[in-house]
């Protein structure tokens, strides 16, 4: 942080002379990085800077420092800064690397302040950084002048790989060869062997620590590893950015059926909620049996369906996951408009689907849709790794998910937890699934949504996707092969008429004697079914799919039915015969109002499944004699409004609102430092009561002389000021810094002397 041109010469001896005496500039700075320092806005910079020095503020503080700055830190540890000013060249010796920069970032964030000649840091930071900065345990002085690396060459083989183990950190070490004193001569164990050589302190029977000397020396005589001061480096490959969109697309319109195929499982079929919430194991794996993935790939797509809104929990009584009604429009939508729905439900997804299947605290498996894998700042993690991954040039990958862990965990170590390094891992294998990157490079649609350009997003992706083809291909044995993805209407034609057999790029469609009466079914004609596969199939048509579908229309609808209830009529009178013989016209109550007529009060969807059950084919009939489809469109819940989320790191703080608490701050040191004459308080403080007060301000006001008050705000805060009075009445004081104070929270109130 920099200090003004008018500062002291003498350095500052503590952390709130280093802020006042900050610019102001800085101060906006270090209120912007740190803006839990801001809120409430601070009386001064006493309070500031003891908020700045308490152990949550500072850890928050050091969360996103990389390993070189961290391990300056670690180095003013050692040195001391903590309870005395140490100078930088100190520091500098101790980390064997140039210093300035990581430690101007430490001043900025007013973790050090201080000179070079006089540097600090503030206290919290030892209780932040652990008991054995940078791995190294306490100081034995008992060691000074002493030639270690003599004692160290007679070290046997086992003491060598114990000192190892212990220089790399921590140096603690809990042995019984502790438990006494033993000469060199009748040592029999490593441990009892180094504490006679002096190597090892004894801390307690149980208990011995690696002396900080002995540490260095183990590792060279550094601190810390050259290699450890510098960012890895990020293999690469370059790629065309056109190679990485369209391997990306290809995964995401296999991650959309996928997903589409789900709904339309849960729409017939809702999966039960578990009692302690989530998706039960049997549901997951029949989830993925059907679909044809892994439990991962299951999970993952259970986890988008729900937080899109596509699937809820219906909190009934026996709760279901059931698609919502939001199901129909995205299943309405193009392919690209889908993808954006579903790329955007990612990256703002407050859970992480990987921890499914890990055990929790209490070592029970966690379940995919459970509450325990909710994780308020997923977003931001996920981004992390996306944005590391946009800094590359265009179509531009990583050669491996490993070295990118390696490399974010040395930008930020202390960021993520224990779940740090495996949550770079599954956002990396969810972004591939979802064709959010490919070949390790993120793609020109992921760049514009990390930019909140969705128009942008849609665009690229609609480009990169396969383009929709309008034919297919029969086959001799009736199976129908889609080499691409369909034109929507012809692929809505082609699922009418025939079912899938095996997806993917190119898709399999069969045609069975069901396939063809679920078309007939739903209004479909035989001339309308010929003339789809005559004018859409790139190959001929072969004679058994055309004697197929005449053989299924020449029985279906003979028989039809209409609501009366619901009523069935037939021109053949022997086949209304046969029906009413069939047990099943008793079960369906169906009798006879007509000869060629036949009504029952059952629903007609139920009496058509009931005679299509035992063996005939009826179809349904509308008000004007057409063939309709009654198939039910699958269960909906209502769509429930999305939870706010915070998608990314928190937007910047509005540069007004940080100026304001920089001028709040001010005022109180101003307010701080100033001489007061004749003073007044309010009743409760053992003063004068409220006239005495009102008085006083009011003299202030004649006399257009500067009053200090003191305060308490709106959320209890107590602070000062200095104001110059311009009304008092109403209930409030005016000053001539358009601030108005309400009389009640003024708690006491004084003339400030002149000169």
């Amino acid at each position: 942080m920099t200090r003004p041109v008018s500062s002291p010469v003498m350095p500052a001896t503590s952390l709130a002379d280093w802020l006042r005496a900050a610019s102001d500039d800085a101060l906006a700075a270090l209120l912007q990085t740190r803006r839990d320092l801001a809120t409430p806005p601070p009386a001064d910079t006493g309070v500031l800077a003891t908020r700045a020095g308490t152990p949550g503020s500072v850890a928050r503080a050091c969360e996103d420092l990389d390993t070189r700055t961290l391990a300056v830190l670690d180095a003013l540890l050692l040195a001391g800064a903590d309870t005395e000013a140490v100078p930088v060249t100190a520091v500098a010796e101790l980390v064997g690397a140039d210093v300035r920069a990581p430690l101007d970032l430490l001043r900025d964030r007013a973790v050090a302040w201080g000179d070079d000649d006089a540097v600090r840091v503030v206290p919290a930071a030892r209780e932040v950084s652990g008991p054995f900065p940078a791995g190294l345990g306490a100081s034995a002085p008992v060691l000074a002048g002493t030639d270690l690396e003599a004692r160290l060459g007679e070290t046997g083989e086992a003491e060598r790989a114990l000192l190892n183990t212990l220089a790399a950190g921590p140096p603690i070490g809990r042995t019984r060869d502790a438990a006494v004193d033993v000469p060199l001569a009748r040592a029999t164990t490593p441990v009892q062997r180094l504490l006679a050589r002096g190597l090892l302190l004894r801390r307690d029977d149980e208990t011995v620590e690696l002396p900080r000397e002995v540490g260095v020396a183990v590792r060279g005589g550094r601190i810390f590893a050259e290699s450890a001061l510098t960012e890895p480096e990020l293999p690469t490959n370059p790629h065309q950015t056109s190679t990485v969109d369209e391997a990306a697309a290809g995964e995401a319109m296999e991650f959309l059926r996928q997903l589409e195929s789900l709904l339309t499982a849960w729409s017939a079929q809702p999966p039960p909620v578990l009692k302690s919430g989530g998706l039960g194991v049997r549901e997951l794996r029949k989830l993925a049996k059907d679909l044809e993935v892994d439990d991962a790939r299951a999970i993952l797509l259970a986890e988008l369906a729900v937080g899109a809104g596509l699937v809820a929990d219906s909190q009934a009584t026996t709760p279901e996951w059931v698609p919502t009604t939001l199901t129909d429009s995205w299943l309405a939508s193009a392919p690209g408009q889908r993808w954006i729905t579903v790329a955007q439900a990612w990256l703002e997804l407050p859970r992480l689907p990987g921890l499914a299947g890990h055990r929790d605290a209490k070592d029970r498996p966690m379940a995919p849709l459970a509450e325990e894998l909710r994780r308020p700042l997923a977003p931001i993690a996920r981004r992390r790794v996306l944005d590391a991954l946009a800094e590359l040039p265009d179509g531009t990958g990583v050669a491996g998910v490993d070295e990118l862990v390696t490399v974010l965990a040395w930008r930020a170590p202390r960021r993520g937890g224990r779940l740090r390094d495996e949550t770079v891992r599954w956002t990396m294998a969810e972004a591939a699934a979802l064709g959010v990157i490919a070949l390790g490079a993120v793609t020109t649609a992921t760049r514009a949504l990390l930019a909140d350009d969705r128009p942008g997003a849609l665009t690229a992706v609609v480009e990169a996707l396969p383009k929709p083809i309008g034919h297919v291909l029969v086959q001799a044995d009736l199976t129908v092969v889609a080499p691409g993805p369909l034109e929507p209407e012809l692929a809505a034609e082609v699922t009418a008429v025939a079912d899938v057999e095996s997806a993917g790029h190119a898709t399999v469609y069969r045609v069975t004697e069901t396939s063809v009466r679920r078309a007939l079914d739903s209004g479909r004609t035989a001339d309308e079914l010929h003339e789809l596969f005559r004018t859409r199939s790139a190959t001929p048509v072969p004679q058994s799919l055309t004697y197929l579908i005449d053989d299924v229309a020449r029985r279906h609808g003979r028989l039809r039915g209409g609501a009366a209830g619901s009523f069935l009529r037939c021109d053949d009178e022997v086949l209304l015969a046969e029906v009413l013989g069939n047990p099943v016209s008793g079960e369906y109550e169906l009798r006879k109002i007509a000869p060629t007529v036949l009504v029952s009060p059952l629903p007609l969807a139920e009496v058509l499944d009931g005679l299509r059950a035992a063996g005939f084919a009826p179809a349904a009939e509308g008000p004007d004699g057409r063939v309709v489809d009654l198939r039910p469109s699958g269960r909906r819940v209502p769509a429930r409004p999305k939870a706010t989320r915070r998608v990314a790191p928190e937007p910047a703080v509005n540069g007004e609102q940080i100026a304001a608490v920089v001028a709040h701050v001010r005022a109180g040191d101003r307010a701080s430092a100033t001489r007061r004459g004749e003073a007044v308080r309010l009743p409760g403080g053992g003063g004068a009561d409220t006239s005495a007060t009102l008085a006083l301000l009011a003299r202030a006001t004649r006399e257009r002389r500067e009053v200090w008050i003191g305060f308490v705000d709106s959320r209890g805060t107590a602070s000062q000021r200095i104001v110059t009075p311009v009304r008092v009445g109403g209930g409030m004081l005016e000053g001539t810094d358009n601030e108005r104070y309400p009389l009640h929270r003024i708690t006491s109130a004084a003339l400030v002397e002149e000169g």
